[in-house]
């Protein structure tokens, strides 16, 4: 099982984006948990009750399900969420099922967010959301009760409250419909989603550990400690994952040897054709260079595999694979490469893009001319 923060924290190790953590962010041990009673809810303001069909909820009423979910106007991944909580609300409609969203923002921003369209569903946000509750509670009791006490940092979050007042998951809101289903029908097996999501978030403290390390420059550390994860974990997905951090930290540290050339080799096969994962692969090797590490033949690699699927790129992305093209050329040492992609670079840009880019290849010019 793997979280939206996992996936997140993974990108960004694996980008070099690596997001430190202080000490004092080590975390107590949660309050509310899979299992727990659920909290009662003392919400200030009710904006949506679908169109008069929910009341406003205090207490949860026994053999009733609900979802209480934490949002925010300015979290994109929230506002994506919402169509998809409103299918689920009209599926459940009638079967004793309410879905309960609650920011900590003023009313009246609410509101006016509320009258914007989304373009994917031609309605405004007020029509999608009329199909549940939404709701807001700036004195942020609710998200004390719920976010906090279950150490959940980043929204959107969702929380399924069983027929029997208890929390019976936790997780983002697209992937409620199965727990959500299983929990309705009485299917759910919490023991074991429990034990699951405990495991998880125990490897999750690891990783903000390992970003705290790798972060500081303590790749020996941080590397140990994947070792170790890897060692424990029953999951084989988070042991590709950990594997990956374990090679992109090796890179970093300067650990450079046939067994890291071989492992992203593989990478690079795997991802032949697709011009953006492999130009974000590119760009990554370019942020390993720039943070002191060494990248060997995988530059040449990434030249290679990456130049023949630009003409598949979108036309918006192909001056800055262009100009990746140019960056991986300059660190293989190939500077006329590296100045005829860059000037590929600058053709295609506009405006500050395309000073941008000039300046980079005057440097490039320069570079190449005092050879």
């Amino acid at each position: 099982m793997k979280s939206v923060v996992f996936r997140s924290l993974f990108v960004a190790l694996a980008l070099g984006t690596i997001a430190t953590v202080s000490p004092s962010d080590v975390r107590a041990e949660a309050e509310l948990e899979i299992g727990t009673k659920a909290p009662a809810l003392d919400i200030e303001h009710w904006l949506q009750d679908g169109k008069g069909f929910f009341k406003p909820v205090n207490e949860f009423e026994k053999d009733n399900v609900y979802v209480v979910e934490f949002w925010a106007t300015w979290c994109g991944p929230c506002v994506m969420s919402m169509p998809h909580l409103a299918e689920l609300q009209n599926k459940y409609r009638g079967e004793n099922v309410q879905i309960v969203s609650i920011s900590d923002e003023d009313p009246e921003e609410i509101k006016e967010f509320l009258k914007n369209e989304n373009p994917e569903e031609e309605k405004t946000f007020d029509e999608i959301t009329s199909a549940y509750s939404l709701t807001t509670d700036p004195d942020r009791s609710s998200h004390r009760d719920y976010m906090e006490a279950a150490n959940q940092n980043g929204i959107p979050t969702s929380f399924i409250v069983g027929k029997s007042g208890q929390i019976e998951w936790i997780g983002h809101p697209m992937e409620l419909e199965e727990p959500l289903a299983e929990v309705v029908k009485g299917d759910w097996d919490r023991d074991a989603f429990k034990k699951a999501y405990q495991s998880q978030q125990r490897l999750q403290q690891t990783m903000e550990q390992i970003s705290m390390l790798a972060g500081q420059g303590k790749f020996e550390e941080a590397i140990k400690l994947i070792e170790q994860e890897v060692a424990v974990t029953e999951d084989e997905n988070m042991k590709a994952n950990l594997s990956d951090f374990r090679y992109s930290l090796l890179l970093s540290a300067g650990k450079f040897d046939d067994d890291v050339v071989v492992y992203y080799r593989k990478q690079i096969k795997r991802m032949e054709g697709d011009p953006m994962s492999l130009a974000q692969f590119g760009y990554s090797l370019v942020g390993v260079v720039q943070q002191g590490g060494k990248i060997g033949p995988l530059a040449k690699d990434a030249v290679d595999a990456l130049a023949p699927t630009v003409e598949k790129a979108d036309a918006e992305v192909k001056p800055l694979i262009f100009s990746i093209l140019a960056q991986l050329s300059q660190i293989d040492e190939k500077l006329d490469a590296a100045v005829e992609f860059q000037k590929q670079a600058v053709e295609l840009s506009e405006g500050n893009q395309k000073k941008r880019m000039q300046l980079f290849l005057d440097e490039l010019t320069e570079e190449q001319e005092a050879e």
